[in-house]
């Protein structure tokens, strides 16, 4: 599970996160380009974009629920 006190400074703020769980595996930038992307450097993904349409916060779900490792939250 997600842990908002261990979350990348590069998410924007809001109620979606990733932390430092992520694995890089670009699973949230394939199901949500929008709102995820990927720092190369790092490697990790981070929130570019919060959602804010139900349609876009279904967008974000549908991230969260590819990630293998659970580092995307939502209680940001």
């Amino acid at each position: 599970m997600a842990d908002k006190k261990h979350k990348f400074k590069q998410n924007v703020d809001g109620s979606y996160y990733v932390d430092d769980q992520c694995i890089a595996c670009d699973a949230c930038c394939v199901e949500a380009p929008k709102f995820f992307a990927m720092n190369d450097d790092e490697g990790h993904a981070f929130v570019k974009l919060q959602p804010k349409t139900p349609e876009e916060k279904a967008e974000a779900e549908n991230a969260l629920a590819a990630c293998p490792v659970e580092a995307i939250g939502r209680d940001g």
